[in-house]
């Protein structure tokens, strides 16, 4: 036999092991699959809204090709849960189970997971799971198990209030679209309620917003994703979640109090009003980590007191004209997701908005910049504004008139290069914040007690030598 023929009989052998390892598949019961995860958790979801997609995989490992006779949900089509395993979905309408599906040696399939519950009864988040069971060729049953706690929820979409209406009731409201309350309504949300809006929701205020939360029971405004972006990062702290509250023209005598508004696009816009009527009063709120500006305010007259207001990729507060009152408030930019954030606080004036008065007192204005604050007016136009024991993170300056017993942040200092040093916690990568003071703030003990608020943000009692910001120091206790 020549050379040419043993190389072709060769290769002809070699294709034929070829084809026989690929087609075959064991029976053995020492053969099984591996799973990236043996459990499938999707965290809190609200029922009737489909959940957010989960996936693993499915390796063979084993050395054979394996056949599965059957993949299915243990629980049939009674849980909510829907599955697409190579392709072939199971669950609801299209059945909860499929044949013969084949996984080669050293190959894989992805399997994906998603989950609409119905309604559970119950006021609490309650558990449901369900098992996919891979049942062998050889008669091994593996398993995968899923599971979630839905929670029950009034889902609205589109709301009109055209009459006055309260909020309230222990349940969640899941918003999609806006709430729009018209001219001449007033709409209340109560103490200790929780709205969550989907991404394109929001509120449109024509009449009147009042939030009644207490010290104990905040009222919360937060975006409908209970999921999580990465492990360590749940979407209800990433920036962009729901449009925010927009005040109309129309609008005035707002109150918004001990609310907690988080991760909106734009969290509070004040649209242009007359000066001799409030727009807004915010008392004890915050504004966090917003994908635009934390509260812009246009020619209108608002009053802000222990009001934290952080981390925006536009400024944290945005003043054009008006008249403006910051007391006790925390205005910190570390916006952990754009390293060309705004300033913490921007003010300018023009000669049809003149800002009538900015009075910015017993607060801190902060940030990772040197310079946090910017101020600018065209000529002529009114530019009256005067900050008062005051923590600035801004070049100091020689003006007795609008500054009076100002504390300036030191860019120079290596201990003050960032303004972290006021908080307890600044970490910009797991993006966890928290704006309590530490006791070597300059903040601690320069508010001025004739202006100073008895409590602060959150109901704790200020002493004879107030700190500047919404929060008190407080002396940590061991036990």
């Amino acid at each position: 036999m020549n050379i040419k023929n043993i190389i072709s009989l060769i290769g002809a052998m070699l294709f034929c092991a070829s084809c026989s390892d690929d087609d075959s598949f064991t029976t053995s019961t020492s053969n099984l699959l591996t799973f990236s995860t043996d459990t499938v958790k999707m965290d809190t979801v609200f029922s009737r809204i489909p959940s957010s997609m989960r996936s693993f995989w499915v390796f063979n490992r084993s050395g054979d090709g394996i056949r599965c006779s059957n993949i299915r949900l243990a629980k049939g089509n009674q849980t909510g849960f829907r599955v697409n395993v190579d392709g072939t979905y199971l669950g609801q309408t299209a059945g909860f189970q499929t044949h013969d599906v084949e996984i080669r040696n050293k190959d894989s399939i992805r399997v994906f997971v998603e989950l609409t519950s119905v309604d559970n009864g119950k006021m609490e988040p309650q558990k449901i799971e369900d098992d996919l069971v891979f049942t062998l060729e050889s008669g091994v049953e593996q398993k995968v198990n899923l599971n979630a706690f839905t929670w029950d929820a009034d889902i609205l979409t589109d709301v009109v209030v055209n009459e006055d209406r309260v909020l309230d009731g222990e349940k969640p409201t899941v918003i999609y679209g806006m709430i729009r309350v018209e001219e001449g309504a007033t709409l209340r949300i109560s103490a200790g309620k929780t709205i969550y809006f989907h991404n394109n929701g929001g509120l449109d205020v024509y009449g009147r917003l009042v939030t009644e939360g207490t010290a104990e029971n905040n009222v919360v405004l937060r975006g409908d994703r209970t999921d999580r972006m990465f492990d360590y990062l749940p979407y209800d702290m990433v920036s962009g979640q729901w449009q925010g509250i927009h005040f109309h023209e129309s609008s005035y005598d707002n109150v918004i109090d001990y609310t907690d508004i988080h991760s909106t696009f734009t969290g509070i816009v004040c649209d242009s009003a007359a000066l001799d009527r409030q727009k807004l009063t915010m008392r004890n709120t915050i504004v966090h980590n917003c994908q635009g500006a934390g509260v812009t305010m246009r020619h209108c007259k608002v009053s802000m007191e222990n009001c934290q207001l952080t981390n925006t990729l536009g400024a944290c507060v945005d003043i054009l004209g008006g008249d403006i009152l910051l007391n006790h408030c925390t205005l910190a930019q570390f916006y952990p997701f754009d390293s060309n954030r705004g300033p913490a606080l921007s003010f300018a004036a023009d000669e049809k908005n003149p800002l009538e008065r900015l009075h910015c007192e017993n607060s801190i204005v902060t940030g990772y910049a040197e310079d946090v604050v910017m101020g600018s007016q065209s000529d002529s136009a009114t530019f009256e504004y005067q900050f008062v024991a005051t923590v600035l993170r801004t070049p100091e300056m020689e003006d007795t008139i609008h500054f009076h017993q100002v504390i300036w942040e030191d860019v120079k200092d290596t201990a003050a290069v960032s303004g972290e040093k006021h908080f307890k916690l600044i970490d910009i990568d797991k993006q966890r914040y928290d704006f309590h003071l530490l006791q070597r703030s300059t903040a601690v003990g320069i508010a001025q007690p004739s202006s100073a608020l008895p409590l602060d943000r959150e109901g704790t009692p200020r002493d004879e030598k107030p700190d500047a910001g919404c929060y008190e120091w407080k002396e940590e206790t061991t036990t």
